[in-house]
C-alpha cells in the first residue's frame, strides 16, 4: 500500500466542526473528523511555535531544542536526516510537493518540487525545474500581485500539462474570480498544487508522496474575523480592507473539502492529514507590510551586500562578505525608528556572515509616514506594500488523521507532532 501525507498547515478543525454542527455540507471533513482524527501539540514556547519548525519536526522526528531549526529555510543548512531519505534508504520510491523546509537529499527522488522559501533543487525533470521557479516568483511577489511574463508562461504550459482537464473550465473561472479578492489567489495556488500532486502520484506511483498545502495558514491569518466563528465586534476587519459579508474561511473549507473527498478515496493508498499545529483568533488589530524591493531599500540606506533572500511575508535574508560587513549592517537596521518612535526592524538576527531580518512594525503606514536613519527622514509609504492584517495566531493545538490502514502506528493523542515521523517510519518498516 502507498501513502500520502497532506501536510494541511495550520487547520484548525474545531472552526471546521462549528460549520458542520451548523448545517454547512462537508463532507469529507466530516468523515475525518468522526474517523480517526486525534490531536498533537507543537511547541510550548510561543516563540518557537512556527510552521517551519513543527514541519521541521515531522520530517526529522526531533522536537526543536533536539533539530535548533529556527527560521524558515534553514533546513538546508542542517545535517538531521529526515524520513524522505530514510524511506528512500529502506528501498522505497519517493516524492514530494513543496514541503515546508525540507531539503531535497534524495537521490532518485519520483519527483520533488520546493517550497518557494528554501533555497534547494527540484527533481531534474523540466517541468519541475519551470514549476519552481514559477511558483517561488509568484509566492515572494504575490503582495506586490507581480507575475513576470515568463512566470506566467510556465504557469499557463504547466497548468495544461498537469491539470485534470475536466477541470480546466472551473480553474480558469475560479482564476478569473480571484481578482479583487486575493484569498482566492491562494487557494487556487494550492488547488494547483494538488492537480500537480495528483498528475504526478498516478504518474510515477511513488511509495510515499508529501504535499503541502498553505492557502488555509494564510487564509486564517488574514481573515479569520470575518468566519462567524469569531463572534467579536472589538475584533473585526476594516472595510477597506475586505467587506464585511466575505467569509473567505468558509470558502477555504469548501475548498479543502473536495481535495480531500478526493484524496481519501485514492485506491490502495493509506492517508495521513496532518495540520502541524493551528491558529485561533488574534486578539486585536496589527498590520503587516513587507519591503517592497529588499535590494533597492539596502542600497539607498547604505548597506553593502552580496546577496538578499526574501522569505515568507515580513522576513528576508541578507548575505554578506565577512562578518564585520554582517555586524554593521545590523547595527544599522536596527537603528531606523518609524515616526522616530518605534523601530522597523525589531528582530534582526545575526549568523555570522548573514543577517534574518524581520519588519516588525505593526501599524499603519500612511503617505506621511517616515523612517528615520541617522537622522536622515525617509518616506516609507513608498518603500513597502501593505500585505495584510493580522487575524489568526499560532496555537501548539494540532489534528492529525489516519486511515485504517496506517492507523495502528499512529502516535498517541495529544503527543509532540514529531511522532508522525515515527508513524510513517512504522509503516515502511524503517527502524529509526
Amino acid at each position: 500500500m502507498k501513502l500520502i501525507l497532506l501536510e494541511l498547515n495550520e487547520i484548525n478543525f474545531d472552526v471546521v466542526k462549528y460549520y458542520i454542527d451548523r448545517g454547512i455540507s462537508l463532507p469529507a471533513m466530516n468523515h475525518v473528523l468522526k474517523s480517526g482524527l486525534i490531536t498533537t501539540k507543537a511547541e510550548s514556547e510561543y516563540d518557537n511555535l512556527e510552521p517551519w519548525i513543527q514541519w521541521v519536526s515531522v520530517h526529522t522526528g526531533k522536537e526543536y531544542d533536539e533539530h535548533n531549526v529556527f527560521r524558515l529555510g534553514d533546513f538546508v543548512n542542517s545535517k538531521e536526516e529526515q524520513f524522505f531519505e530514510k524511506v528512500e534508504k529502506a528501498g522505497f520510491n519517493v516524492g514530494a510537493i513543496s514541503p515546508m523546509n525540507a531539503a531535497n537529499r534524495l537521490k532518485n527522488p519520483s519527483y520533488f518540487i520546493p517550497d518557494p522559501w528554501t533555497q534547494t533543487k527540484s527533481d531534474k525533470s523540466f517541468l519541475s525545474k519551470i514549476v519552481s521557479e514559477a511558483i517561488s516568483q509568484s509566492v515572494n511577489d504575490n503582495s506586490q500581485s507581480r507575475l513576470t511574463f515568463k512566470t506566467i508562461l510556465s504557469l499557463i504550459f504547466a497548468f495544461f500539462i498537469m491539470v485534470d482537464p475536466r477541470k480546466y473550465f472551473f480553474m480558469i473561472k475560479y482564476a478569473f474570480q480571484a481578482l479583487g479578492k486575493p484569498w482566492r489567489k491562494a487557494l487556487f495556488l494550492d488547488m494547483f498544487l494538488y492537480e500537480i500532486h495528483k498528475t504526478l502520484f498516478k504518474k510515477k506511483k511513488p511509495n510515499f508522496s508529501t504535499l503541502f498545502l498553505n492557502a488555509g495558514a494564510h487564509i486564517q491569518h488574514h481573515y479569520f474575523f470575518n468566519s462567524p466563528y469569531v463572534n467579536s465586534k472589538e475584533l473585526e476587519n476594516p472595510t477597506w480592507y475586505i467587506d464585511k459579508n466575505e467569509d473567505p474561511m468558509l470558502e477555504m473549507l469548501i475548498v479543502y473539502d473536495k481535495l480531500i473527498g478526493e484524496l481519501i478515496s485514492v485506491q490502495d493508498t493509506e492517508i495521513i492529514i496532518a495540520t502541524g499545529l493551528s491558529q485561533k483568533p488574534y486578539t486585536h488589530l496589527k498590520f503587516y507590510y513587507r519591503l517592497k524591493d529588499h535590494k533597492a531599500f539596502l542600497d539607498n540606506i547604505g548597506i553593502h551586500y552580496s546577496e538578499v533572500s526574501p522569505r515568507m511575508t515580513r522576513d528576508f535574508l541578507i548575505s554578506f562578505e565577512s562578518s564585520d560587513e554582517a555586524i554593521a549592517a545590523k547595527e544599522k537596521l536596527s537603528r531606523i525608528l518609524v515616526d522616530s518612535e518605534r523601530k522597523l526592524f525589531e528582530e534582526i538576527d545575526n549568523r555570522g556572515k548573514d543577517i534574518f531580518v524581520v519588519l516588525t512594525y505593526p501599524f499603519e503606514v500612511f503617505e506621511e509616514t517616515t523612517i528615520n536613519i541617522d537622522g536622515i527622514k525617509i518616506p516609507l509609504y513608498d518603500q513597502v506594500v501593505f500585505v495584510a492584517v493580522k487575524n489568526g495566531e499560532h496555537h501548539s493545538k494540532g489534528f492529525t488523521y489516519f486511515s485504517n490502514g496506517i492507523s495502528k502506528y499512529r502516535p498517541k493523542p495529544n503527543s509532540h507532532v514529531s511522532n508522525i515521523n515515527k508513524t510513517v517510519l512504522d509503516y515502511f518498516g524503517v527502524k529509526n
